[in-house]
């Protein structure tokens, strides 16, 4: 029998997917949370802290691939897609944006519940040490909503400011390299672009730091990267 400690995060948009997966799960153990659109996932995934996740891709609010990002953010427990797209691009999309398995609909319930013990084992020893809300003497950053707030305010930010600030704030106290971060954030092409870096951290500071010319959060490591200290 699975522990009763294991939560399962189901997000689906078919009421009839999310109550047989509920039901399913339910008798065999498992704590079962389900939403049915992005935010909701987003939102119920902070509060309860899922041991792993079932994602379908096609939400009606958002792409599931975003509410991946989302999780992904600060989240470590195993995700499991589940879609009727079968199309291996869909597939390749989904791993690449951090899914541990995709499950292609219809399915059938033995071997979805193998796959689901599968994910469970891998991330049994995976613990999730980071918090979705950053905090700094300066700012905030919410990692699963991807936004950030200063003296009580909503810092509009750029996507390329935020894929920055999030690479920094993911591997908070690690310096970043320059060649890494050009490569997550603009693309492997970019790779030797490193004035962008020096443009987009000056943006980032002037929007978050008290004194932009003196940052305590987001630092340059001479000649090597960059570092966010919390």
């Amino acid at each position: 029998m699975t522990p009763v400690k294991t939560r399962v995060l189901v997000i689906d948009d078919e009421p009839q997917i999310l109550r047989a997966l509920r039901i399913n799960l339910s008798v065999r153990g498992y704590e079962v949370d389900t939403a049915a659109t992005g935010a909701a996932a987003l939102h119920t995934a902070a509060e309860h802290r899922p041991d792993v996740v079932i994602l379908d891709l096609g939400l009606p609010d958002m792409s599931g691939i975003d509410v991946l990002a989302g999780l992904r953010g600060w989240l470590t427990a195993p995700v499991i897609v589940l879609s009727a797209r079968t199309d291996s691009s869909d597939k390749v999309e989904a791993l690449d944006a951090g899914a541990d398995d995709y499950v292609t609909k219809p399915f059938g319930m033995d071997e979805f519940l193998a796959r689901l013990r599968a994910a469970v084992r891998r991330g049994a020893s995976a613990a999730d040490t980071d918090e979705p809300i950053v905090e700094t003497s300066s700012f905030t950053v919410d990692l699963a909503a991807k936004r950030v707030t200063k003296n009580g305010a909503e810092v509009h930010l750029t996507p390329t400011e935020w894929g920055m600030l999030e690479m920094l704030v993911r591997n908070r106290g690690k310096l970043v390299g320059r060649e890494e971060l050009l490569k997550e954030v603009w693309g492997p092409a970019y790779a030797k672009e490193t004035h962008y870096l020096r443009v987009y951290l000056a943006q980032l500071r002037r929007k978050l730091e008290d004194d932009p010319s003196h940052p305590v959060h987001l630092l340059t490591e001479a000649g090597m990267g960059y570092r966010f200290q919390q």
